[in-house]
């Protein structure tokens, strides 16, 4: 599977092969199949029968994800079950996580496949860092905000930031990559949408989820790398290869700034990104 970080996360409702397959053959860098939230109660089972159908056989390096229906649902059983028997390149997305417990439970369920759990309560909030430990296969974590900007009582993203700050400093205390902003739901507001994902990357976020194809090409835009960036990167890299080849302890760019491992790191993650190129 491809190592390049990813950017755009495409949900698609499994109950719409359509768009399943669209989804499949966009350039979002992982698709999101959705058994949960986009999928009506009397379509459940043919939901599951689509994933099953249409995930058996990947092509090499495209990325997937499962998002299940929670444990407290009828459904869930027959979902795990149904994952279970796809590729273990299918990751399972795990909806409305609060306790590691959940995530212990789905590593056993489904050994060896990558997990996602999605936080969206405060008591999920409250565990970030729990959750994100919970096990090894722990891939990612992230927030969904409807429920919880339903169960906290806010409706602008000022009342979010507290919890989108907690969950980016628990994945990266759980060593993880840095979460990917929950989906902006007005899919014709481009403007805003990469307003809000400019605020997100300065709070740390790296991508986000979209819900229609419309908005892939947004969100990668506000999350590369600018040319001035690039740049300054490259001459970080540049100038501590010089430095190790001269033996020379001390680095400094041209500005007079002098680097130091943490500033080494950003910058190859910036130039790892410029170099992220959406799946074809």
């Amino acid at each position: 599977m491809s190592t390049t970080p990813p950017l755009t996360f495409l949900y698609a409702p499994a109950d719409r092969p359509d768009r399943v397959q669209k989804a499949l053959a966009s350039e979002a860098d992982v698709v999101l199949v959705d058994l949960e939230d986009a999928v009506a109660p009397a379509h459940k089972g043919e939901a599951r029968g689509n994933v099953v159908r249409m995930l058996a056989d990947l092509p090499e390096g495209r990325r997937v994800q499962v998002r299940v229906n929670h444990p407290s649902t009828p459904w869930h059983e027959a979902d795990v079950a149904a994952l279970a028997g796809l590729p273990v390149a299918v990751g399972v997305r795990m909806p409305k996580v609060e306790a590691a417990e959940e995530v212990l439970a789905f590593a056993a369920a489904l050994p060896g496949r990558e997990l996602h759990p999605l936080i969206e309560s405060a008591l999920g909030v409250e565990r970030a860092l729990q959750i994100a430990t919970a096990s090894p296969r722990v891939a990612s974590i992230g927030l969904g905000e409807a429920d919880l900007r339903s169960d906290l009582g806010v409706d602008d993203e000022a009342g979010l930031t507290w919890a989108r700050s907690r969950v980016i400093v628990a994945a990266r205390a759980a060593r993880l990559a840095p979460p990917a902003m929950s989906a902006y739901t007005n899919v014709r507001d481009l403007a805003g949408l990469a307003a809000s994902c400019r605020a997100g990357r300065a709070l740390g976020f790296r991508g986000r989820t979209a819900i229609h194809p419309a908005q892939l090409a947004t969100i990668r835009a506000a999350f590369l790398p600018s040319a001035e960036e690039v740049a300054r990167a490259s001459e970080v890299v540049a100038r501590v290869a010089d430095a190790t080849a001269a033996g020379v302890g001390a680095i400094a760019l041209a500005d007079g700034t002098f680097l130091d491992v943490a500033m080494v790191e950003r910058a190859r993650t910036v130039l790892a990104l410029a170099n992220a190129d959406p799946v074809s």
